[in-house]
């Protein structure tokens, strides 16, 4: 039996919450154009791509160590409160992880322009022998919100 394990990190971000929110809500258009070195593609293969129980299928080029596809399932979301989480239930990540449940939240920042972004994940590794793949998935996720950032502030100008 594998090791469970939570990780959470929180990045500040120079986009207003509402707009950056609106970016993750619409990662199957917003992400392959944000990240094309990243994102292959991102399908909505069941429901709204937005609502809960949507499943999205993930097509990555190989940023992270050995993870090219992941299917996520859509568990909660918050429009209001811009709260979204969601499970892994097929793919790579499977082969290192039971399970797999990620949370993202977007908060304004205390003073200013700008929001906060946390993400965090809990997750039952395979085995013992599985590799740091939470810290890289995490490093993926700063990366990602960072560069999200870039693209929505570059859009907007």
């Amino acid at each position: 039996m594998g090791s469970t394990g939570k990780l959470e990190v929180e990045v500040e971000v120079k986009s207003n919450p509402d707009k950056f929110w609106d970016g993750l809500r619409n990662t199957e258009t917003v992400f392959p154009k944000a990240f094309p070195d990243t994102y292959r593609s991102i399908e909505v293969v069941e429901g709204d791509g937005k609502s809960i129980g949507s499943t999205l299928l993930v097509k990555f080029f190989e940023v992270v160590p050995m993870i090219t596809t992941t299917k996520e399932r859509i568990d909660e979301v918050d429009d209001e409160k811009k709260v979204v989480s969601y499970s892994v239930i097929e793919g790579d990540l499977l082969n290192f992880f039971k399970t797999f449940k990620a949370k993202v939240r977007v908060a304004p920042k205390g003073e200013g322009d700008g929001s906060l972004v946390t993400w965090s994940c809990d997750y039952e590794k395979a085995s013992e022998e599985v590799p740091a793949l939470p810290e890289h998935l995490r490093d993926f996720a700063v990366k990602t919100f960072h560069g999200l950032d870039a693209y929505l502030l570059k859009a907007a100008a």
